[in-house]
């Protein structure tokens, strides 16, 4: 396992018989050598959220990727297994979509004998995943909920746990080969649907309040200004609309024919969620 200098998370690690090697995907010397001796690389590591920064998509996704691949071009692996996202295939794009899409033409175009590129959708697990996080402290923070427009565009939330079963049955498996895999979840569904059911298990009940896309869009400007001024967050940015806007319920019947890939519905995976009311962001010291 490859962790940050300082990573708190690689104590958990320390006694399950897992060799920890330290070291930043953006520096490349201190991960120059990190890929001897391995054949297989699986290239988790990424920024979703970066709303002050936009540069780290840059520095870190493409970046740090590009700086990866070279390590194991150089130490001969023969398939590096990319985490990518969803958002690249959104029509309207972003900054972090165009810096996962821009890495996913690098491992492409490498010399790494073989290249798996797995596009998860939105993620979510017990008290974590980033995206899913942020929205369920959304929905707890208003007794009425601003909407960004209708709230209809289609989702396939998926379980982290059903993520991981998936990229394990990509190890040593020669259908993957050359190949890019959705994983998406096992049920398709609005946002606004997606929204009510959160609710619904929180034991809550709220009204929305349906914002028309364009007005947010200039929202979103006059909060950019407010949060370069202050240095705070911005309460609302252009990922955010891209996100929620678009559609992210990608076809999955390739993964499920090559890789047994079963994801559960959101309806079952929703019953994992056993700490949603205490559900806190959590803001790393580090990228």
């Amino acid at each position: 396992v490859l962790a940050l200098p300082g990573d708190p998370s690689a104590e958990i690690l320390k006694h399950k018989n897992i060799e920890i090697c330290f070291g930043d995907i953006t520096d490349f010397n201190s991960i120059e050598n990190i890929c001897l001796n391995i054949e297989t690389v699986f290239h988790l590591a990424a920024i979703i959220l970066s709303p002050l920064n936009p540069d780290l998509f840059w520095k870190i996704n493409y970046q740090g990727t590009k700086n990866l691949i070279q390590a194991a071009e150089k130490s001969g692996v023969q398939h590096f297994i990319y985490a990518s996202s969803a958002s690249v295939t959104y029509p309207i794009t972003n900054e972090y979509a165009k810096s996962k899409k821009s890495a996913e033409e690098l491992l492409i175009h490498s010399s790494i004998p073989h290249y798996t590129i797995v596009r998860p959708t939105l993620a979510y697990e017990d008290g974590g995943a980033a995206e899913i996080v942020h929205f369920i402290n959304y929905l707890k923070k208003f007794s009425i909920i601003p909407f960004i427009g209708k709230g209809d565009a289609l989702k396939s939330p998926v379980y982290v746990e059903d993520i991981i079963k998936g990229f394990v049955n990509i190890h040593g498996n020669a259908k993957a080969y050359g190949c890019i895999y959705n994983f998406s979840g096992g049920e398709q569904l609005t946002l606004k649907e997606m929204a009510r059911r959160l609710l619904e298990h929180m034991g809550k009940e709220k009204r929305f309040l349906h914002i028309p896309v364009p007005l947010c869009r200039l929202l979103t400007l006059v909060s950019l200004l407010i949060s370069g001024l202050s240095k705070k967050q911005p309460l609302l940015t252009y990922q955010t609309i891209t996100g929620v806007t678009q559609h992210a319920n990608l076809d999955n019947s390739k993964a499920i024919a090559d890789l047994n890939y079963h994801p559960r519905p959101f309806s079952e995976g929703i019953k994992e969620l056993k700490t949603i009311k205490n559900c806190l962001v959590k803001q790393h010291p580090k990228h």
